[in-house]
């Protein structure tokens, strides 16, 4: 009964509708009759559909009434969806410039060949290549690794730098279950490994004969920690120049932190990395690695350059860029080649 009356209402309508009117009831009518026509029971509106529909809806304001296939709303959508096409096309894009592909391909092989590199290194080695880019641009196009970011250390020592060096010592497993000892003497002005040396004994007299071998030329303030290797170190100093002898309070490693940090370092780039064999093994390695550590590799407090100091290799050394392998293949170094 309503179809009945609803049919009459709309007949009655069109009696006093514009020839355009019904021409165009009759268009949206025929093409829904088309679309209910086809095979395909999944999907019957493609793309020339929703074009017809939502040119429609501009062009005759009654188009609501004769829609039965799909709601009102949806053409709506539609319309709306292809004004943000419309405009997006139109558009200059917008944002970063997009890096090229050689040197995405350049960041992915570091971070590859290095697994322990992060974002600050890796980029300070582009900067060493002569390559201007953005640490958050190495850090997007990286690839991903579920590891926890690396750690920072705050350090109080602030001031008197370059007059001050730490000293201490750190274990190093052998093959065969020996424990043998690693000797650091790092100076705090440039973070510089001045000397590295490995014993089974550390004893105060073997110290003071290291000390004396690596500080030619004094430092001010030696920090170090309460070991008793260095009992008995004050005089010593004193007679080798130094004016003071920090010590660490118990358990306080932080008072000691550029020294604990190179430690760490050490152990993450190589004695993690290895299995030591022996003493003159380990010695080895410990001073292929000092050598590293002070002309290779990159630091954060020095603005991404190495102790020793690092020329840049830029686009005017050549267009190839090359690797040579360090620690054999732990680490690498880059540079341009003609």
């Amino acid at each position: 009964m309503f179809a009945l009356l609803r049919a009459f209402a709309a007949a009655v309508r069109t009696l006093f509708c514009s020839r355009a009117d019904l021409v165009l009831e009759n268009l949206a009518l025929r093409q829904q009759l088309a679309i209910l026509a086809r095979r395909r029971p999944r999907r019957r509106l493609c793309a020339l559909d929703r074009a017809f529909w939502v040119g429609l809806a501009k062009l005759w304001p009654g188009w609501r009434d004769t829609l039965a296939i799909v709601r009102p709303a949806t053409v709506i959508r539609w319309h709306r969806l292809g004004f943000r096409l419309f405009w997006r096309w139109r558009s200059p894009p917008t944002g970063r410039p997009s890096i090229k592909a050689d040197l995405r391909t350049l960041i992915r092989r570091i971070a590859t060949e290095n697994p322990g590199w992060g974002a600050p290194r890796i980029h300070g080695e582009l900067l060493k290549l002569g390559i201007a880019v953005a640490q958050s641009t190495v850090a997007k196009y990286m690839p991903r690794r579920n590891k926890p970011p690396s750690q920072t250390w705050r350090t109080f020592l602030r001031n008197h730098m370059s007059c001050a060096a730490g000293i201490d010592f750190f274990t190093i497993p052998t093959v065969t279950f020996r424990v043998l000892y690693g000797f650091v003497v790092l100076g705090h002005g440039r973070r510089r490994i001045l000397h590295l040396d490995v014993t089974e004994h550390p004893t105060a007299e073997w110290t003071r004969i290291q000390l004396r071998a690596a500080l030619p030329e004094p430092p001010r303030f030696v920090h170090r920690d309460r070991g008793s290797a260095f009992e008995g170190l004050g005089d010593f100093l004193h007679r080798l120049g130094c004016e003071e002898e920090v010590v660490s309070a118990p358990r306080s490693p932080w008072q000691n932190p550029f020294a604990e940090r190179v430690i760490g370092s050490i152990r993450r780039d190589l004695l993690d990395l290895v299995i030591v064999l022996g003493e003159g093994h380990a010695r080895r390695l410990l001073r292929r690695y000092a050598e590293y550590y002070n002309s290779t590799r990159t630091h954060l407090a020095l603005a991404k350059d190495s102790p020793d100091g690092r020329a840049v290799s830029g686009p005017e050394h050549g267009p190839r860029i090359v690797s040579r392998p360090i620690l054999g293949g732990l680490h690498h170094r880059y540079q341009r080649a003609a």
